[in-house]
């Protein structure tokens, strides 16, 4: 690769936060209050130290703080300031606040299933091209700013999974339970210019992700595969 080539090579991690400190298994979507667990800051230090060696100017977070506190080691490791984008935050779901275990939860009260109309939008939450334009809008800000260079994302399931869907030409709406977004992982996009060019995907912490938590895991009565995301 020549090095103007080189030059025009910008690299944008979307990571998901670690495990968040959530005894009463609530969704907690965008509610303020949840932090990472003991577990989920070994697993926020376990991806700084992944980063060490990575040549990242520009880290950013979701205003949440279970995003804030991931980013936190990160933008430290590379003694970069914590910048802020509400445009990575968590999706809106009517569920917020509410328990979401296998046949314990939410679902199963009448009143609630008018929310469950539509998959394809969904009808629970905020739509999913809502989430492609501000979730693009953040990764080509992120590009900017280290424009020949890495940066780092921290943001939530959903919306990874929605704009790397996006981007690799999927339909949107799919199985929740399907999607290859672990805890603490990164969503790697390479930008040739403002063109993304490649998709990659890593789990830096697996072996610190719960069995119960990892994508294609079964079910477990009482327990909920992404709380709040």
């Amino acid at each position: 690769m020549s090095g103007n080539s080189a030059k025009d090579i910008t690299v944008v991690h979307l990571m998901r936060h670690g495990e968040v400190h959530n005894p009463d298994g609530v969704l907690y979507g965008r509610r303020a209050g949840y932090s990472l667990s003991d577990l989920g800051r070994r697993m926020a230090d376990r991806v700084a130290e992944h980063l060490e060696k990575r040549d990242i100017t520009y880290v950013v977070a979701s205003p949440l703080e279970r995003a804030q506190e991931t980013a936190t080691p990160i933008a430290k490791s590379h003694s970069v300031d914590l910048a802020t984008d509400g445009r990575l935050i968590e999706a809106a779901n009517v569920f917020e606040g509410k328990t979401f275990g296998v046949g314990d939860g939410a679902l199963r009260k009448p009143e609630n299933w008018k929310h469950l109309t539509n998959p394809f939008k969904p009808s629970w939450g905020e739509p999913y091209i809502e989430q492609v334009v501000r979730m693009m809008g953040a990764l080509d800000a992120a590009r900017d700013a280290a424009r020949g260079h890495e940066a780092v994302c921290v943001s939530h399931q959903l919306p990874i999974w929605i704009v790397r869907s996006f981007v690799e030409r999927r339909r949107l709406w799919h199985d929740p339970r399907k999607r290859q977004c672990t805890l603490a992982s990164l969503t790697t996009f390479t930008y040739q210019g403002d063109e993304i060019v490649s998709v990659g995907y890593t789990e830096p912490a697996r072996d610190l992700v719960p069995a119960h938590l990892l994508a294609g895991a079964k079910p477990v009565k009482g327990k909920s595969k992404a709380f709040g995301a």
